[in-house]
Formats: structure tokens, sequence, C-alpha cells
């Protein structure tokens, strides 16, 4: 091999290492420069590095030169974790609270429709009940479900009035009870049956008609299978009413199942059957007890017991006594064993001291987690002033005109005692108004 050719093929691999080596170095600074700026975007790089080996192999015979090029990669990855948070808002729906209201017997004798009918007069009614009333009227009207209590037929043939001790009440009086705001009454009594199947079929019809609620009266036995179901401020409460006695008359062959007596077993059967068309709180209007007895009697007691017990049976109204009887509670639930008199004719003279006392009974539901429960107990006492045109009158609110009334101290005193007589501590009832003629 010639120098000359010789010197030629050093200078070749020389020139080709010296560009190999450039490159290199080239990309080893680029390299650097993206890894730098990869820190500041956060975003993956790769590059490709060019490690170049260049390998002469001269050959001993005079005319190959092989140059071999190896390329290596290397990817540098930069991860970026990102944490999402999630809020979640749960929204609490309110705790449902509504108020029930109860009053004693409405028992309109011959000289209250006369008052009713003097209280028309000038007007084109026959008889206006609105007015004795008018000192009750509010509260009844502020009640989230107010529940009268109507012991007698009624009848649109005003020739067939009656009073005691086989009533017949003009049917005008339903509407009246709507206007002074009633939305219900129970209608199961021991006089339910004073006009016969008839009265009582004209007395469910008139309340019917006129768009009142009434639980005591089946006029069908699809009636008497059929939960009884009210909306109190969005809470559903069954009714059921029931009697003791209807005075002898007996109950007619053609419609057996027209009321319910006193007997548990159907008492807890229509009871199960409201829970479960949905009743959220399920109340009892029992006709009851002895007339003019304060004490409640042992079957009270007993009966009271065995149906309170029963998960679906939430509070017992009473009636029929014409007195004030107490406020109890059988397993944390409450007995109203007799609310009295609301509207009669009855007084001391006739019958018993305290006949013209009442109660207006305020029944605070609650909602809680495991259901609705009776909270507490609202009573404000109520008399009857025969003088006075038959007004209801509110005992409290009238002390508070006539602080020196023997008789209204005496009423308010008298019924206080009455429904406190069994001393329940945090769960006793509570006035709506406090006074005191201590000086």
């Amino acid at each position: 091999m010639s120098n000359r050719f010789k010197s030629f093929v050093s200078y070749q691999i020389k020139h080709e290492i010296d560009i190999s080596m450039k490159k290199v170095v080239f990309q080893l600074a680029m390299f650097v420069f993206l890894l730098s700026c990869s820190g500041k975007n956060e975003e993956s790089v790769s590059i490709p590095l060019v490690d170049t080996t260049t390998t002469a192999t001269t050959a001993t015979t005079a005319t190959t030169a092989t140059t071999t090029t190896t390329t290596t990669t290397t990817t540098t990855t930069t991860t970026t974790t990102t944490t999402t948070t999630t809020t979640t808002t749960t929204t609490t729906v309110p705790l449902r609270e509504a108020t029930l209201l109860f009053t004693g017997d409405l028992l309109p004798h011959s000289p209250v429709v006369r008052a009713a009918a003097i209280e028309a007069e000038g007007s084109d009614r026959e008889h206006d009940f609105r007015p004795l009333f008018s000192n009750v009227v509010d509260r009844i009207s502020s009640a989230d479900l107010a529940i009268c209590h109507l012991e007698t037929p009624l009848t649109n043939d005003l020739s067939r009035l009656s009073g005691y001790p086989r009533f017949n009440a003009p049917v005008s009086l339903v509407d009246d009870l709507i206007d002074i705001g009633y939305d219900a009454c129970s209608t199961s009594s021991n006089h339910v049956l004073d006009q016969r199947l008839d009265g009582a079929i004209e007395t469910a019809f008139a309340f019917e008609q006129a768009g009142l609620g009434q639980t005591g009266i089946s006029v069908t036995e699809e009636d008497a299978s059929t939960p009884i179901i009210y909306d109190a401020a969005d809470i559903k409460v069954g009714h059921i009413s029931a009697t003791f006695s209807t005075n002898g008359m007996p109950i007619p062959s053609e419609a057996p199942w027209l009321i319910f007596d006193l007997e548990i077993d159907p008492l807890i059967n229509i009871a199960n059957k409201t829970r479960a068309a949905g009743a959220d709180f399920i109340v009892l209007s029992l006709h009851w007890g002895v007339e003019y007895q304060s004490a409640p009697t042992k079957e009270q007691r007993s009966l009271a017991e065995s149906l309170l017990r029963n998960e679906n049976i939430d509070l017992i109204v009473g009636h029929h006594a014409h007195v004030i009887q107490p406020v109890g509670m059988v397993d944390n639930e409450y007995v109203i064993y007799g609310v009295g008199n609301f509207l009669s004719n009855q007084s001391a003279s006739c019958c018993a001291v305290g006949a013209q006392d009442g109660v207006i009974v305020e029944v605070e539901l609650v909602e809680s987690h495991d259901g609705v429960h009776a909270e507490r107990v609202l009573v404000t006492p109520t008399r009857v002033a025969r003088y006075e045109g038959y007004q209801i009158l509110d005992v409290g609110n009238s002390l508070v005109e006539n602080p020196d009334s023997n008789e209204l101290i005496s009423s308010w005193e008298r019924t206080l005692e009455r429904l406190n007589a069994e001393s329940l501590g945090a769960f006793s009832p509570i006035p709506t108004a406090t006074f005191s003629n201590e000086p």
C-alpha cells in the first residue's frame, strides 16, 4: 500500500471519529437542556442519545475499511400525580312535627239547640252553633288536626229534633263544626242508635256530604274494614272510634259491622290494617268509663294497658264520663282517660260537680329515628257558660278578665287537679295559661 493511500485512510477514519464525537457532545447538551425544561412543564420527555462508537477495522489486504456505529436510546419519564377531592353534600330532611287537638262530648241538649236557634235569628239559617264556640275557635282552628266527639245522631228533618234521652240534632251542626275549624269527629257512642239504624246512616251521610271526616259509624262492611287516615302537617294519623254500649239498643242484624265495641282483638286488627295502610301515628277514641266518676275504672286501666302495649296503637282519648278524668301513661304512651263535656246542658244540679268543665287537649307529635311519638300534652280548661247562651269559655282567658270569679277559679283548679291525678312528673299535662289566686 502506498504511503499516500495509508495517509488517506488514516485521515478518513480520524475524520469520522471527530464527527461522531461532536454528535455525542451535541446530543448530551440537548438532553441537559430538555431535562431542565421538563421540570417546569411536568411533561414526559424522551430523548434519544446516540452513543457513537467507531470501530475501525483495517484489513491486512489492501482495500477494506469497515466502520460500525451503535446507537443506544435512553428514555427519561417524569410522572405527575393529580389528587382529586370529591365533596359530598348531604341534605337533611327536617323531622316532621304536628299538633293534634281533641275536645270533649258534644251533647246538643234541647236548650243548647234553642241557643243556636236564637243565634241564627235574623239570618237565613235555622240554627247557628258557631257563636257558642267563639271563645275557643282560634285554638281549634290553629291545630294541624282537630277532632271533636259528637255523641248524638243528626237529622235534616227539623220536626224530628229531640234531646235527652233519645237525641236528634240538626244536621247543620256539621257545617258549623267545619267553620269552627274541626277536621273530623269520632261518632261512636252510647247514643249512636238513638234513632236506630236509619238515624246512624243519616248521620254518616251528613258528614260525607259536608266533607267532614268521621270515625265510628260504618255504613257498609267495606267501611268497617277500611282504615281512616288523616293528614296532619305531612304526618299520617290513623283514627279509630269505639263504644262500650248502645244504651240497650241492639246492633242491627243487617249491619253487624256498624260500630266497634271495646273488644280487644277487632280493635287491634283494624289498628294493624291502619298501620299497614301508611299511618305514622294511630289514635283510638274510646267511649268508656262510668258517668260522673273522675277516677278511671279498673276496666279502663286494664283496657288501656292491653291496647297501648300493641305497637300499632299510640294514643287513647276517652269520652263519656261527662267529667274530667286524668292523663295517664302506659309504656311511655299517653292515655287521656276523659276530657269531660265540651258543650252540653249538664250541670251540678242534674249530674255532678264539674259537669260543665271540659278541656281542649293538644298532643304535640314529633318524629325521631324510630318513628312518630307524642312529645307532650297541652291542656286548656274550658267551661260551658249556661247563663251566657251556652258559650264555651276558655277558663284561663276568662280569669284574666274576671280574676275574682269563684266559679271560674273552682273550675280551673278542679280541672287541673283531675288531669294531674296520675302524677306523671315531667310528662304531666302542661296548661296553656297560668293563673294563681294567691295574693
